[in-house]
């Protein structure tokens, strides 16, 4: 077990590495020149030679890499230079929102989309089945931009349940903190609940054909019991599966929602910073964005070895 999650983590600190060199590059793939954005009025020619000069982009290419990297290892991720922040102060405040975000949405989606799998899959190709499929088929068509402003025309405009746009830290209270964190992060559950519940039910099915499944119902378990004590565990995996891959999508994948509710998340600032050319806002945010997916699916491969004694096995 310990040779395998070292080997695991090898491959992380590759993958990385790799990803901090594609971060670093992704500046010098974007549309027009930094400098332009950044000196604004102020751009001549002597201007331009120190703002280059101060940025290092007047070396290499590899002495750029090693002062960025090296300032990184440090936690410097520099300064904007439009709003004037650190890059990492910027982060530590949009880290927070996305994170807050994920957690609420998922819990959503695994509150609706477990019980769900569990009915359905008790009596496959039933009622219950074909309407909570059709469902979740309708969910996955509808963009989650769609979803989003549906949910602000009811309940924020209508209703007035929940305010349209809009952020409080959970400082200012639990409550004022949710209801200004709800309906995003049910527009962001939709599609994750019907990706989880085809996946679950899927495995469900196959799971409760199994013959530890007959002996569990001679023995006379109740079927409750059956169900979450021997089915879903082995029928797991690829929902864990799934929702690393959802999760470390929802870092920046959910930068819609967050302009729509106004939001300040990673994603949101990521598509600011990128209009703007402010590209050490890019760098940073695109560095940590994508550690952050790697480093989800890293901990879900770990999981699976406590979970599947067959991993733990080979």
């Amino acid at each position: 077990m310990a040779r395998y999650i070292g080997g695991r983590v090898v491959q992380l600190v590759i993958i990385i590495f790799f990803i901090s060199i594609v971060a670093f590059l992704l500046v010098h793939l974007l549309p027009g020149d930094p400098s332009t954005a950044i000196l604004g009025p102020n751009d001549t020619a002597q201007a331009r030679a120190e703002l280059l000069r101060q940025l290092g982009l007047n070396k290499s290419l590899p002495l750029q890499y090693w002062t960025w990297i090296s300032n990184v290892f440090h936690g410097n991720l520099g300064i904007s230079f439009l709003t004037h922040q650190t890059v990492a102060n910027a982060i530590g405040v949009a880290f927070p929102i996305d994170l807050e975000l994920i957690i609420v949405s998922q819990l959503l989606a695994f509150l609706v989309a477990i019980p769900l799998a569990l009915v359905a899959a008790l009596r496959p190709n039933r009622l219950f089945d074909r309407i909570a499929t059709t469902s979740t088929y309708a969910m996955l068509a509808v963009p989650t931009f769609v979803i989003a402003v549906i949910l602000v025309l009811v309940v924020a405009v209508k209703i007035h349940i929940f305010p349209a746009t809009g952020f409080n830290p959970i400082g200012q209270g639990l409550w004022q903190n949710l209801k200004t964190v709800l309906l995003p992060s049910i527009a962001l559950a939709v599609g994750s609940v019907a990706i989880y519940y085809r996946l679950l039910r899927a495995d469900l099915i196959a799971t409760l054909q199994e013959d530890f499944i007959t002996m569990a119902r001679a023995k006379g378990l109740s079927t409750p019991y059956i169900l979450l004590r021997h089915a879903l565990r082995p029928s797991s995996f690829a929902l864990l599966a799934g929702a690393g891959l959802s999760i470390g999508s929802l870092f920046t994948g959910a930068f819609v929602v967050e302009i729509l509710f106004q939001l300040p998340g990673i994603g949101f600032q990521l598509i600011a910073a990128i209009n703007s050319r402010d590209y050490l806002v890019v760098q940073g945010m695109a560095l940590v964005a994508a550690i952050a997916y790697v480093v989800i699916n890293f901990g879900v491969d770990i999981l699976f070895t406590f979970l599947d004694p067959r991993i733990r096995r080979a």
